[in-house]
């Protein structure tokens, strides 16, 4: 996102989109689901019995489906990209070459299709045994050390040959490129990234015990996944510079077009490669687990479906949606874009709208002084109740909704 939205200016906007809007968004929905104990449809029920409201969390659940089914295409290629680097098909190439095995690799729709499918029963398995017991273990032992590479990876892309380039777009802004197609994407991307306006958050904040802070919880979240992202960048931008022929409009490619590069320019850039690909893929599977057990928790709960049913129902569903986008860089013209399309308009779109919602549900129809009382359970002392009142009921429903106008406009 940053790559094709101007660099350094983006990034300001998004940590401000973060900041501003994702952390109050985002107590908001954790405060929702607690109070609630359900799931986003549920939870509305629960709040506003016998409303329209319920149609909010219908709309999350879709949107976190939806953008499951792309997602998982994304993430489909980490794997092969394990495989690729493990089997050392990186060593010695040029950046060209590299360039073309990932563009004859996402040309390949039955073999995007595959890693799909591969990715999506990985998730399918988790989800319907539960999270607790086997991903959030080896999550707590994983991801320390993908931290540990990309600091590795950070150090020497920072120190490659023209990098310098690189971390001017990156840390110095450029306003003049900034639009409110760029604003938008950056509020999209804020939503997208913290999983609010899907539903999700009500959905974890339904598992939350009476006695946990729900806003140390909202604040750390935030800032352990917005540093982790900052810090990506300055393994990815540095390094896209110093390497010639590559642009940082790639897109969601970008990552596989430039790390390859610097592996190939540190020692033991095979194993490190190997592993940081296959911890990626760990990290993506985090996700894919948290957008399907959104919507597994709405079949469970409304529904009364069995958790492994609902997983596999569900989980093939979206395997069967994600195929456009699977298609979507190879030879099928009709699907060409379908990708961009799904992200755009329910990794962006549909998260602020719901995001809208769920401020105006929290400031005004469910009412801010509940949504205190829930979060002072675990945290009587709160000293920005205020600030926070006027962030969900007024700050953050405007900006949002000013933002997706004026969008539309332009």
């Amino acid at each position: 996102m940053t790559g094709k939205n101007g660099g350094a200016a983006f990034v300001l906007i998004y940590l401000g989109c973060v900041l501003m809007i994702g952390v109050p968004v985002m107590l908001a929905e954790l405060s929702i689901g607690r109070r609630a104990g359900s799931d986003p449809v549920g939870a509305f029920k629960a709040l506003a019995p016998n409303t329209w409201w319920k149609a909010v969390g219908a709309l999350g659940v879709f949107t976190g489906f939806m953008i499951l089914s792309a997602y998982s295409v994304v993430a489909g290629w980490t794997v092969k990209y394990i495989l690729v680097t493990l089997s050392g098909q990186f060593a010695g190439l040029d950046p060209t070459a590299i360039g073309n095995i990932f563009s004859d690799f996402v040309g390949n729709g039955p073999s995007t299709i595959l890693y799909h499918l591969l990715f999506m029963v990985a998730t399918t398995w988790i989800v319907s045994g539960g999270i607790r017991g086997g991903i959030e273990k080896a999550t707590t032992i994983l991801m320390p050390v993908l931290v540990a590479l990309l600091l590795l990876l950070v150090v020497r892309s920072v120190t490659l040959p023209g990098a310098q380039e690189g971390l001017n777009f990156y840390l110095n802004p450029d306003f003049s490129k900034v639009d409110f197609v760029v604003v938008r994407t950056a509020l999209g991307h804020a939503f997208f990234t913290l999983s609010l306006g899907m539903g999700a958050m009500i959905t974890y904040g339904s598992y939350v015990s009476r006695s946990d802070n729900l806003f140390s919880s909202a604040v750390y979240i935030s800032l352990a996944d917005t540093m982790i992202a900052f810090l990506a960048g300055f393994a990815i931008f540095p390094a896209l510079f110093s390497v010639s022929g590559l642009s940082p409009d790639e897109g969601p490619g970008l990552i596989f077009l430039v790390l390859p590069n610097i592996f190939n320019a540190i020692p033991l850039g095979q194993l490190f490669g190997t592993t940081f690909f296959f911890l990626l893929a760990i990290a993506a599977l985090t996700s894919t687990i948290s957008l399907l057990e959104v919507v597994v928790a709405y079949f469970i709960d409304q529904r009364g479906w069995p958790r492994k049913r609902a997983a596999v129902v569900i989980g093939s569903s979206a395997f069967l949606m994600g195929v456009p986008s699977a298609l979507s860089n190879g030879s099928v013209s009709f699907l060409s874009g379908f990708m961009d399309l799904a992200f755009r308009y329910f990794g962006e779109i549909s998260l602020a709208v719901g995001a809208l919602f769920i401020c105006v549900f929290a400031g005004w129809k469910w009412g801010i002084h509940k949504a205190l009382e829930e979060i002072r359970a675990g945290y009587p002392s709160l000293r920005l109740a205020q600030f926070w009142s006027f962030l969900v009921r007024y700050a953050c429903p405007a900006a949002i909704a000013f933002i997706l106008v004026s969008s539309f406009q332009s």
